[in-house]
């Protein structure tokens, strides 16, 4: 098996892990991409193959690159990235420009414990 290559118990942690992270449940995952509930429960359990359209709608709906679920990393987008651009897809231009500022915030003050003197002690 190559790096790229997921196994079938893989894909189904992930996609578990993934939707519990979201805090969803598996009858809302039912309601909003139309697999019946049992089959969300069959293919998180490594019962199930998921399938092409099942693994979109879900990648959709989880707003996750279906690449992160078949364990394939893009040489030019970390996973990192990946996530926070789907995350941020249907943002409005000020929401977008808030991000931007947080994001400058933290690569400004984000590594302050790194930057502190040798005593541990906040200047």
């Amino acid at each position: 098996m190559t790096e790229s290559e997921v196994t079938q118990e893989d894909l189904s942690a992930r996609l578990r892990e993934v939707r519990e992270y979201l805090g969803l449940s598996q009858q809302f995952v039912c309601d909003q991409t139309g697999i019946p509930r049992s089959a969300v429960s069959d293919i998180e359990r490594g019962v199930r193959r998921v399938d092409s359209l099942e693994l979109q709608r879900l990648a959709k709906l989880y707003r996750y690159p279906v690449n992160y679920f078949l364990g394939v990393s893009p040489a030019e987008e970390s996973d990192a990235l990946a996530a926070l651009r789907a995350a941020t897809e249907d943002l409005d231009d000020q929401d977008l420009a808030e991000v931007v500022r947080f994001a400058s915030f933290l690569r400004t003050y984000g590594r302050a414990e790194t930057r502190r003197p040798t005593g541990g002690q906040a200047q």
